[in-house]
Protein backbone atom coordinates (compact mmCIF):
# COMPACT_ATOMS: atom_id res chain seq x y z
CA UNK A 1 0.00 0.00 0.00
CA UNK A 2 1.26 3.49 -0.88
CA UNK A 3 0.39 6.66 1.04
CA UNK A 4 0.29 10.15 -0.42
CA UNK A 5 -0.60 13.58 0.98
CA UNK A 6 -2.25 16.27 -1.15
CA UNK A 7 -0.85 19.79 -0.82
CA UNK A 8 -4.19 20.97 0.54
CA UNK A 9 -3.88 18.42 3.36
CA UNK A 10 -0.42 19.70 4.25
CA UNK A 11 -1.60 23.32 4.21
CA UNK A 12 -4.49 22.63 6.58
CA UNK A 13 -2.35 20.49 8.87
CA UNK A 14 0.26 23.25 9.08
CA UNK A 15 -2.34 25.59 10.65
CA UNK A 16 -3.27 23.11 13.41
CA UNK A 17 -1.99 23.38 16.97
CA UNK A 18 0.62 20.91 18.15
CA UNK A 19 -1.99 18.75 19.95
CA UNK A 20 -4.27 18.57 16.92
CA UNK A 21 -1.32 17.63 14.69
CA UNK A 22 -0.36 14.83 17.07
CA UNK A 23 -3.93 13.48 17.03
CA UNK A 24 -3.93 13.49 13.22
CA UNK A 25 -0.57 11.70 13.13
CA UNK A 26 -1.81 9.07 15.60
CA UNK A 27 -4.98 8.47 13.58
CA UNK A 28 -2.99 8.09 10.36
CA UNK A 29 -0.58 5.68 12.06
CA UNK A 30 -3.54 3.61 13.29
CA UNK A 31 -4.95 3.55 9.75
CA UNK A 32 -1.60 2.39 8.35
CA UNK A 33 -1.46 -0.38 10.96
CA UNK A 34 -4.98 -1.41 9.99
CA UNK A 35 -4.13 -1.61 6.28
CA UNK A 36 -0.83 -3.41 6.86
CA UNK A 37 -1.91 -5.91 9.54
CA UNK A 38 -5.70 -5.99 9.43
CA UNK A 39 -5.92 -5.12 13.13
CA UNK A 40 -8.41 -2.33 13.66
CA UNK A 41 -7.64 0.10 16.47
CA UNK A 42 -10.52 0.96 18.78
CA UNK A 43 -11.79 4.47 18.15
CA UNK A 44 -10.42 4.72 14.62
CA UNK A 45 -13.86 5.73 13.34
CA UNK A 46 -13.29 4.39 9.85
CA UNK A 47 -16.29 5.28 7.71
CA UNK A 48 -17.00 5.21 3.97
CA UNK A 49 -18.45 8.47 2.71
CA UNK A 50 -19.08 7.96 -1.00
CA UNK A 51 -17.38 6.20 -3.87
CA UNK A 52 -13.68 6.05 -3.00
CA UNK A 53 -13.74 8.64 -0.19
CA UNK A 54 -13.37 7.59 3.44
CA UNK A 55 -12.82 9.27 6.79
CA UNK A 56 -11.16 8.47 10.10
CA UNK A 57 -11.68 10.32 13.36
CA UNK A 58 -9.00 12.11 15.30
CA UNK A 59 -11.51 13.09 17.99
CA UNK A 60 -15.17 14.08 18.14
CA UNK A 61 -14.47 17.33 16.31
CA UNK A 62 -11.88 16.53 13.60
CA UNK A 63 -11.84 14.08 10.73
CA UNK A 64 -9.17 13.03 8.24
CA UNK A 65 -10.49 12.46 4.73
CA UNK A 66 -8.76 10.15 2.29
CA UNK A 67 -9.32 8.58 -1.09
CA UNK A 68 -8.77 4.85 -1.31
CA UNK A 69 -7.94 3.13 -4.60
CA UNK A 70 -6.42 -0.26 -5.31
CA UNK A 71 -3.05 0.27 -3.64
CA UNK A 72 -3.04 4.01 -2.87
CA UNK A 73 -4.30 5.96 0.11
CA UNK A 74 -4.39 9.67 -0.73
CA UNK A 75 -5.03 12.04 2.18
CA UNK A 76 -7.08 15.02 1.04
Amino acid sequence: MFYQYKLSFARVLKKFSFNRKEKVKAAIEALVVFFETGQRTEGLGLKKLKREFWEIRTDLKDRVLFRLSKDLVEFV
